[in-house]
């Protein structure tokens, strides 16, 4: 029982922390473009994760895996963080917060499209169901509330948004063969997507001016988006009962979001924001339900 109680305080903790990211990306990307803030938020996860492997003394693991351990890590690494936080971060950068998070949240919804011919798992009538109603989602607020009209308020921004979840996806499907330590997995995907971040931001951008408001973006993306929110929320799913009670903390995140885009950036949350979010978190749930 204890031990459930500290894992609900880690929970919350995450929620808390992942539902200010949204508006961390935009008021970071109002000084930096997306490939500048994925380069210092990068560098600040594989600080932060490093620190982290050697108090825990999990360093000296890393010289047990082999080259082929390391390549593979390598190619995680280049889903996640590499393609998935460019596409991610241009989608912010072009869509509005209340538009491009709830967006993000259909992930989970493409897991399990993408599941059917790489895991070869079989689609159910519940899946069906929560595929559309989460991709009705969608079009709700991708249309400003007018999922017929088909007449989009960005329809780049949109496509960049959707396609991110299939990066992800993609990432948490390779990520099943993996059977390496989850914390120093993440470090070693962050330490090898390095190289191609920094060769993407020599050819498309620029070092960024590290500026206040630079730094602090760039410190606050790294540890409570990439690097040390993950750690906590593992934490939170080994100290719990059931994964499931800890797990379903996680639908509190993109409606508190919608707070701190309100008053931090003063963005007037649409009606048609909340209400395809509320179809997005419905389809997920009824996947949920399935499963159990």
């Amino acid at each position: 029982m204890q031990n459930q109680k500290h894992a609900y305080i880690y929970a919350a903790v995450v929620v808390l922390i992942w539902s200010t990211v949204a508006t961390a990306f935009k008021l970071s990307l109002k000084h930096l473009d997306p490939l500048q803030l994925l380069l210092l938020a990068d560098i600040v996860s594989v600080a932060a994760l490093f620190l982290i492997l050697l108090f825990a003394g999990k360093l000296p693991v890393i010289f047990r895996y082999s080259v082929k351990d390391i390549a593979f890590c390598a190619f995680l690494g280049v889903l996640n963080p590499f393609l998935y936080y460019t596409v991610l971060l241009k989608a912010y950068d072009l869509l509005p917060a209340q538009e491009a998070q709830p967006l993000n949240y259909t992930w989970a919804i493409t897991l399990t499209i993408l599941s059917i011919p790489l895991l070869r798992q079989k689609i159910q009538k519940l899946d069906i169901i929560a595929i559309c109603i989460s991709y009705f989602g969608v079009l709700v607020i991708s249309t400003h509330g007018k999922p017929f009209s088909l007449e989009f308020s960005n329809l780049h921004g949109v496509l960049l948004a959707l396609g991110s979840t299939i990066i992800w996806a993609l990432y948490w499907i390779y990520n099943t063969r993996n059977t390496l330590d989850p914390i120093m997995s993440l470090f070693l995907n962050f330490l090898t997507a390095f190289p191609f971040i920094l060769i993407s931001v020599l050819v498309f951008s620029s070092f960024p001016e590290l500026t206040a408001p630079v730094v602090f973006g760039g410190l606050y993306i790294g540890l409570f988006e990439m690097g040390v929110t993950f750690v906590l929320w593992l934490k939170a799913l080994r100290l719990s009962e059931s994964v499931a009670k800890t797990g379903n903390l996680i639908f509190f995140s993109p409606f508190l979001s919608l707070v701190f885009i309100h008053f931090f950036l003063g963005e007037t949350i649409r009606w048609s924001s909340v209400a395809g979010l509320c179809f997005i978190i419905t389809g997920n749930g009824i996947q949920k339900l399935r499963r159990r």
